[in-house]
């Protein structure tokens, strides 16, 4: 068996930034066991899977070294690319049929964007375990999938030393942490040990509920956001309450074939 592969950048526009994602094109759905050791081959932090449906609709799936996950932002963008651009469909709009729902993903003005549901977090105490973890007390713990812990400034934010092992032992799939910039309207990391992905480089699935969460509290709907790994993402932002879109760019590294 033959498996197309290609490795992209995303929320970049230039290589070695942003986050890679291995995208496998697919004609029929394969084992899941073998697309979680393709995944674990790869050691990404995802790689997507998908397979055409007619009617510029696909069903995709996401798995990363040790699981397959619900929603995943960065490897859906990188999707969009390898189909608007690689593949010769004639589209600019694409839906996609997920475990989550229907995902939409559009590419227009230059950008590849997202339309997710939103996932609004609540606030909640501050676990012991999320302070010991991230090694410093945010100003507030807030909770949807993921827990989102609040610090005053994006320096706070760089300045972050996680012990992993402390974090994975927490009751979720990853940590986000996030604070007001000055060179935009957020700044964030997001942490999944749990998941076998200490720092997540860009985080598409993190923005479901970073988007509601600072357009609440900067009363704006329009939002700019980095995230500030090693490798460092730009993300472009919009509330529309049900749901979110997550726009950026991406740009292939690598391009071959799986052989089974």
């Amino acid at each position: 068996m033959k498996i197309p592969l290609f490795y992209v950048d995303a929320f970049t526009d230039k290589i070695f930034s942003g986050n890679p994602a291995a995208v496998c094109p697919l004609d029929n759905w394969i084992d899941d066991e073998l697309m979680q050791n393709i995944a674990f081959e790869h050691n990404l932090s995802e790689t997507a899977f998908f397979v055409p449906k007619g009617d510029a609709t696909f069903e995709i799936r996401w798995f990363t070294p040790k699981m397959e996950i619900d929603l995943a932002g960065h490897p859906t963008l990188a999707t969009g690319y390898v189909i608007f651009n690689l593949l010769g469909y004639s589209i600019s709009k694409i839906k996609l049929l997920s475990k989550t729902g229907e995902l939409f993903v559009t590419k227009r003005d230059g950008l590849i964007t997202l339309n997710f549901p939103s996932r609004p977090p609540s606030s909640i105490g501050t676990p012991e375990t999320l302070v010991q973890g991230l090694g410093q007390k945010p100003l507030a713990v807030y909770k949807a999938r993921d827990y989102l812990a609040l610090y005053e400034t994006e320096q706070d934010i760089i300045a972050l030393r996680p012990d992993f092992r402390v974090l994975s032992k927490l009751d979720c799939l990853g940590i986000i942490v996030t604070a007001p910039s000055l060179n935009a309207d957020f700044v964030s990391r997001f942490f999944a040990p749990a998941a076998g992905i200490d720092e997540d480089p860009v985080t598409g699935s993190s923005h479901t509920t970073l988007i509601p969460f600072w357009a609440e509290r900067l009363s704006k709907k329009e939002l700019h956001a980095f995230q500030l790994s090693q490798r460092k993402g730009e993300l472009f932002c919009r509330f529309l309450g049900d749901r979110v879109e997550i726009g950026g760019k991406a740009v292939l590294y690598m391009r071959g074939e799986i052989e089974i």
